[in-house]
């Protein structure tokens, strides 16, 4: 069994930007899962043969019920700039990487990555405000398309395309 703590997910704190900034989220959420939402046709014919059509996914995820806000945190100021201008369209483009990490050889050893890929996502905030704990921004991501499969450096924070993709 791998535990949950190696399945990990960066966000792209720059939307865009010269250099990329990943950040990764799970600090404060107990849960995060990546709902595929395939779309799938189920047909009987009159011979009483069943017939299957998958199309695609329409991938979603929501970083919720919270993700806290904080001043130093490039991400979170980030979503709280989309939230409060209302941002539309590509202004919530940015890109995420998900990577399946392996542990050290060692508990000095830094994990290293099984395997990454990276992907187009719209960020939309739901809400702002929260209770008494802090700000709180709750937000979807939605997987865009342009799905690359990689490698993560995991020191420096860096996608790399496979050569093949």
């Amino acid at each position: 069994m791998i535990e949950r703590k190696y399945l990990a997910h960066y966000l792209d704190s720059s939307f865009g930007g010269e250099t990329a900034a990943y950040v990764r989220i799970g600090k404060d959420l107990e849960e995060y899962n990546e709902e595929l939402n395939p779309d799938v046709e189920l047909k009987k014919n009159i011979l009483g043969e069943q017939s299957v059509h998958h199309s695609g996914y329409e991938a979603q995820a929501d970083v919720d019920p919270f993700y806290y806000e904080d001043y130093d945190d490039a991400l979170s100021n980030k979503i709280l700039e989309l939230a409060n201008t209302k941002a539309t369209g590509d202004k919530c483009k940015t890109t995420m990487v998900d990577v399946l990490l392996k542990p050290g050889a060692t508990e000095d050893a830094a994990p290293t990555s099984v395997w990454a890929y990276k992907e187009d996502v719209y960020i939309i905030p739901n809400s702002v405000g929260g209770d008494t704990s802090g700000i709180q921004t709750p937000f979807t991501v939605y997987k865009a398309g342009n799905r690359v499969k990689g490698t993560w450096n995991v020191t420096t924070k860096a996608f790399t395309a496979d050569a093949t993709a």
